[in-house]
């Protein structure tokens, strides 16, 4: 897209040709909290600020002159030698968008908050600079810090997948990663099964001992399921005391004998919570896509039609719904 800029030479009356001399915008440019790069048409390094100097331990005496892909290798790709190009031909401006690109310059990031990123997520722009005819004889870059905007972003998105309580996946996140393994499956025909549970008797609980107690029946058994499971299984509590496990790469019959485990891990442990041992057990049931189950509403129904299954044949025992 061709930009609308039009160069207009400033009044005299504005010029810094007196009482602004050009070295303090220099020490302005060099004061900023932002990273500040000129190029000259053949892509060389004519200015680099203080900013850029801190973050990549290249001086400007070490820097300018040189070829800035010869200095950053990953530049050397047609996005940006393209969007170079645009902006000394039509006088574009080019925004280069950490949702993107990542980054530009592969700094390390500077964060308070801790991060997983390998390399300081950057938001860039791009765009021409004129002499005083309006020719264009340079370009700008300036490069935006935004790891810790993103860093706290993707934490506010976490929270809204985890269960507060709990700390595993809460139902919204469970519902995007079964709809997404079903769409695995369709797509490969790989196994894919689901396990539902609830906690028997679970309202008994809290009358007897408490909410307090049954919170924390609810994370422990969280905790002790979470530890049966692979990596790649999906834990959510679905609601109130009930849970589900996405097992992908998963026929029912490993699904089968991975339900018997919960029951017995769960049957097995005694919950000791304010000088009370409580004693729980829990009901499952058990689905696997196949030729009757093709979806993840069917999936998820087939599950519940087996808790609700296990539910009605005396608690405690394992159900499947084919």
């Amino acid at each position: 897209m061709t930009s609308d800029y039009k160069y207009v030479k400033p009044p005299a009356d504005i010029m810094c040709a007196q009482d602004i001399e050009p070295h303090m915008f220099y020490q302005v440019f060099d004061m900023v909290d932002v990273g500040l790069v000129i190029l000259d048409r053949d892509l060389r390094v004519c200015f680099w600020n203080h900013w850029m100097q801190m973050h990549s331990d290249l001086t400007p005496e070490r820097i300018i002159g040189s070829y800035v892909c010869e200095e950053f290798p990953n530049l050397k790709r047609p996005r940006f030698l393209n969007s170079c190009k645009a902006v000394f031909t039509f006088g574009n401006f080019c925004f280069f968008s950490q949702k993107l690109h990542r980054y530009l310059f592969p700094f390390e990031p500077v964060s308070t908050f801790d991060t997983d990123y390998e390399h300081m997520q950057q938001n860039c722009t791009m765009g021409p600079l004129r002499n005083d005819k309006g020719e264009i004889t340079h370009l700008f870059i300036s490069v935006h810090d935004v790891t810790e905007t993103v860093k706290f972003e993707q934490r506010l998105v976490e929270l809204n997948m985890i269960d507060a309580l709990t700390g595993i996946n809460n139902r919204r996140s469970f519902e995007l990663h079964l709809g997404e393994e079903a769409d695995r499956h369709k797509r490969y025909g790989h196994p894919l099964s689901l396990i539902m549970f609830d906690i028997d008797h679970f309202k008994n609980v809290n009358d007897t001992y408490g909410h307090q107690c049954g919170d924390y029946v609810l994370q422990t058994i969280a905790v002790l399921i979470g530890n049966s499971i692979r990596s790649e299984d999906v834990l959510a509590r679905y609601g109130g005391e009930e849970f589900c496990c996405i097992l992908p790469e998963t026929p029912m019959e490993a699904a089968l004998i991975l339900a018997e485990r919960f029951r017995g891990t769960i049957a097995d442990h005694s919950f000791c919570c304010q000088h009370n041992v409580i004693e729980l057990t829990i009901s499952l049931g058990v689905s696997s896509m196949g030729a009757e189950t093709t979806t993840a509403q069917q999936l998820l129904k087939k599950a519940d039609d087996g808790l609700y299954l296990a539910k009605n044949r005396g608690r405690n025992r394992t159900e499947a719904v084919d």
